[in-house]
């Protein structure tokens, strides 16, 4: 059986508490992500650095009042009207209100540039992976075309690889938990969405644990008819099973193997899901305190102020002023429009 690990107090807007820390702010300051006292959710924007397709390519994230914030730690887990309510134990069920909670968009539906947060760089901006010096780029699988949905990840989330899951056997893979929105939008790199948990498929990559959770944007016109994973099921068919096959197959025509599954394949149901999110949010709250070895990832935040790691707005300034000036110009490489026909 999973643990089922204890969750801390979360954001009440009349206190303006962080729900990373439950540290109340100062008067008059507002915590990125939190309600101010007319009750609206704090925007969040980005600044480019560099030039998109290239090694020196950054996307920083900024919050409502423009100061440089990390993508990975001061971005609150909880959003929306529920912020003071808990994760439901896994066989409580969900009556009334979903639980909303923020995603970070990393890839943007039907591209293919490996985007993702920079665990390991201060204040996690957004880049493109690199291996062996060469940008990286998922193939177009036919009959896809790059990524097949909105592909980001959950902020405040640590997939601890000192941790070895009772049910895949497996470490975790060292990075924020991952997650596939499924609505009818194309979204932005690096916008901030607020979604529900419909389920999870779990992958097991290289020999570890790589979470997959199926999500859908509040704001997305199917939203209020999809609340679980026999939803996208019945409103979405073919979308789970075309899911699996992405990631089972994505790395071949790299010359890689097929990827392998928990569980068969088969996905699990939201509140399996909201009790792995709920475990890897309290792994990440041990790394941002110094309590488990992060190794090489930066825990440079602004906003968690019981961190050991917590920097002031002028050093995350100085950070991002570092970094090479912004250029318009860009271009991928060409092989990204390749197909590939994989025999079944």
């Amino acid at each position: 059986m999973r643990a089922v690990l204890g969750w801390s107090r979360l954001v009440r807007p009349a206190e303006r508490w962080c729900g990373a820390c439950t540290k109340q702010a100062p008067p008059g300051f507002l915590l990125a992500g939190c309600r101010g006292l007319d009750g609206r959710m704090a925007q969040y924007g980005t600044e480019q650095r560099g030039r998109l397709h290239s090694p020196d390519y950054r996307l920083y994230l900024k919050d409502s009042r423009g100061k440089y914030i990390s993508s990975f730690h001061d971005i609150p887990l909880f959003a929306g009207p529920n912020e003071e309510n808990e994760i439901p134990a896994k066989k409580t069920k969900l009556s009334g209100n979903e639980v909303v909670l923020n995603m970070i968009v990393e890839v943007p539906r039907w591209t293919n540039a490996k985007m993702e947060i920079a665990t390991k760089e201060p204040l996690n901006p957004i880049k493109q992976d690199v291996k062996e010096g060469k940008l990286r780029y998922v193939a177009n699988i036919f009959p896809h075309k790059g990524y097949i949905w909105n592909y980001g990840a959950f902020p405040q989330t640590w997939e601890d690889p000192h941790h070895k899951d009772d049910d895949t056997g497996c470490y975790g893979d060292n990075d924020p938990i991952d997650v596939c929105e499924i609505g009818s939008k194309v979204r932005s790199l690096g916008e901030v969405v607020q979604v529900k948990v419909l389920g999870l498929l779990g992958l097991i990559d290289e020999g570890e644990s790589d979470w997959k959770v199926i999500a859908i944007g509040v704001d997305d016109p199917e939203s209020e008819k999809i609340h679980g994973i026999d939803d996208v099921r019945k409103f979405k068919p073919g979308y789970l099973e075309a899911t699996v096959d992405w990631f089972r197959l994505y790395k071949v025509p790299d010359g890689k193997p097929e990827n392998r599954f928990a569980f068969n394949g088969k996905f699990k149901d939201k509140a399996f899901a909201l009790d792995i999110i709920k475990s890897t949010h309290e792994y990440w709250k041990a790394l941002i305190h110094k309590k488990s070895d992060g190794g090489a990832i930066k825990c440079t935040n602004i906003l968690v102020g019981t961190s050991p790691y917590c920097c002031s707005e002028n050093d995350a300034r100085a950070i991002v002023e570092s970094s090479p000036p912004p250029e318009e110009k860009h271009s991928a490489a060409r092989e990204v429009d390749q197909w590939h026909f994989l025999g079944q």
